[in-house]
């Protein structure tokens, strides 16, 4: 407030006023990342392990006025994941997708989460004007939202991969094998039962063409 103060009451012709009002950006950039984090840290706390649901508010809980398109794919059968493995790729996801609000000027963003037997899958994209390679390698100027997501994947034994162009939109993929990710993998009984009626269904087929071929 006393930065604004002083910012209005400088004349426009003062050589500080520039560097006053770069400082005011960055503190207010600096106060919006740190209270979505905040809101982040609290929504990780009370979405039941539903990582659907939790990126499916997201839109609403941080860029309320946005009229971009945004929906959530879901792959495969939902599996219980580790808790802390689980808020690890919520706020990696989370942080992709609040770059994308913020900077892609996307008319369309959607994550697509996939469930498999051997890894859990997250991936957030969109038709923006994409990441210039300096950004890809470095981080914005001020943000840690890269190498945040990163380390966060490097702590879980995750691969993160993002890929992006000008103009070509940003892709941002996050992999965790099924042993780290799962809180439980599937057991032998379940299955042998889908051996047995892949099995079964196999013979029934085959039963069928012979039945076909003698008519």
């Amino acid at each position: 407030m006393q930065l604004h103060v002083a910012d209005d009451r400088l004349p426009e012709n003062s050589e500080a006023k520039p560097l006053v009002e770069r400082a005011l950006q960055l503190m207010t950039r600096v106060i919006d990342e740190g209270r979505n984090t905040v809101r982040g840290l609290r929504s990780s706390d009370v979405f039941n392990q539903n990582l659907e649901q939790a990126f499916s508010r997201l839109q609403q809980e941080l860029f309320p006025t946005s009229d971009t398109e945004f929906r959530v794919i879901v792959e495969g059968t939902p599996r219980q994941l580790r808790p802390a493995v689980r808020d690890d790729i919520y706020h990696i996801g989370r942080e992709a997708l609040a770059n994308s609000f913020r900077h892609s000027r996307a008319t369309e963003i959607v994550v697509e989460i996939e469930y498999s037997v051997n890894f859990f899958r997250v991936m957030v994209r969109d038709n923006g004007i994409g990441i210039t390679a300096d950004v890809l390698r470095e981080g914005r100027e001020g943000h840690w939202g890269l190498s945040g997501m990163r380390e966060r994947a490097e702590r879980i034994g995750a691969r993160l991969r993002v890929l992006s162009r000008a103009d070509a939109g940003t892709e941002m993929e996050l992999s965790v094998p099924g042993g780290i990710a799962f809180a439980s993998q599937p057991s032998k009984g379940s299955k042998f039962w889908f051996a047995r009626l892949y099995a079964k269904k196999s013979s029934d087929t085959k039963a069928v063409t012979e039945s076909e071929q003698l008519q």
